[in-house]
């Protein structure tokens, strides 16, 4: 270490009381968090490409220092989910300080892991305040049943009013219209369910009648007077 010669020429003055970390809840403990070894928690970042034409959400189940579980989640940019198949395969095994210098192949993902990385190390976690935190496997539950993440996706035009094209539910069919043209309700298929379905061998079109359900007031007795596909009407 270099020292200066003006440093060098200062007297030396002791040191005080010793300051040392705050502590952060970390799996229902107050830790004073000085190593990565010292920071455990399960938590999400969204991240961001420069020119934001795509989104990253990503989560990790850290534990002593070490990433364990990654689910990384993508929306707008096609390029962006082969880059998480990647990322999904570097994470696990590394600290979260090599993660965060590491570069996980796309921008959004990149930022995600620093806006996580962020919450982590403060103790902003899910975990924050559960005992010995969540189980491996947690991004697994995160995603539900079907193990597809939740997604929306909507349309609106001045000129012709609003589309729903996805809901958490599933992929929209139908829009259920009332009188006034306005919506309350409509009918989705769960993909994930269908396709279930399909692997056990229900014939698709069967598969497609069972994974059918509506939202709001869809039946005619509820006051639906028109039916419109949201993608070609």
């Amino acid at each position: 270490m270099v020292i200066s010669k003006e440093v060098e020429n200062m007297c030396p003055v002791t040191k005080g009381p010793h300051h040392g970390p705050a502590p952060i809840p970390e799996e229902a403990l107050w830790v004073q968090a000085k190593e990565i070894k010292d920071i455990s928690a399960y938590t999400h970042g969204v991240g961001w490409c420069a020119p934001q034409q795509g989104a990253c959400k990503l989560s990790l189940n850290v534990k002593q220092g070490i990433i364990e579980e990654a689910l990384v989640e993508t929306i707008g940019c096609s390029g962006m989910t082969h880059s998480a198949a990647m990322a999904a395969e570097i994470l696990p095994g590394k600290t979260i300080l090599e993660a965060l210098n590491t570069d996980l192949v796309c921008d959004a993902i990149n930022t995600a892991m620093r806006e996580l990385f962020l919450q982590i190390v403060y103790g902003r976690s899910q975990s924050a305040f559960s005992e010995d935190g969540l189980s491996i496997g947690a991004g697994m539950e995160d995603l539900g049943k079907g193990a597809r993440s939740m997604v929306g996706t909507m349309y609106g035009t001045k000129l012709k009013g609003v589309r729903y094209l996805e809901m958490t539910e599933g992929y929209c069919t139908k829009m259920a219209l009332d009188e006034n043209n306005e919506v309350i309700g409509y009918e989705f298929v769960s993909l994930g369910k269908m396709t279930d379905l399909i692997k056990k061998g229900v014939e698709p079109n069967e598969a497609y009648k069972e994974s059918i359900g509506h939202y709001g007031r869809f039946s005619e007795e509820d006051g639906a007077v028109k039916y419109i596909d949201p993608r070609k009407e």
